[in-house]
C-alpha cells in the first residue's frame, strides 16, 4: 500500500482525541460535543473521546468556536482500529 492510501485510510478511522479549551464548561455539556468526556483543570477545559473522523473532528471544533472559547491545543491520542489490537496480541504471545 502507498504512503498516500494509508494517509487516506488513517483519516477515515476513528480516533481518541484531546481538545482543550481556554474556559470551563461544566459536565452538563458532553452531550452537546457528542459526548466527550468533560474534565477541569487550572488551564481549562479537557475534551476527551472518540472522534468517528475528520469530518467530526472539524463538527466538534465548529462547536468550540461556536461558544466563544479560545482553542488552546487538539491532540490525536490513539487509533482505534484492529490492526492496533493485533499488535498487542503479537507483541504478548512473544513475551
Amino acid at each position: 500500500m502507498s504512503d498516500e492510501q494509508e494517509g487516506q485510510t488513517a483519516v477515515s478511522q476513528p480516533m481518541i482525541y484531546q481538545i482543550r479549551i481556554k474556559g470551563q464548561l461544566d459536565s452538563q455539556w458532553s452531550d452537546w460535543f457528542s459526548g466527550m468526556t468533560i474534565s477541569l483543570d487550572n488551564a481549562g477545559t479537557l475534551l476527551t473521546g472518540q472522534v468517528a473522523d475528520q469530518a467530526a473532528l472539524h463538527g466538534l471544533l465548529k462547536k468550540v468556536r461556536d461558544l466563544g472559547m479560545p482553542l488552546v491545543s487538539v491532540v490525536q491520542i490513539q487509533f482505534l482500529d484492529a490492526q492496533q489490537d493485533d499488535s498487542k496480541k503479537e507483541k504478548n504471545e512473544h513475551e
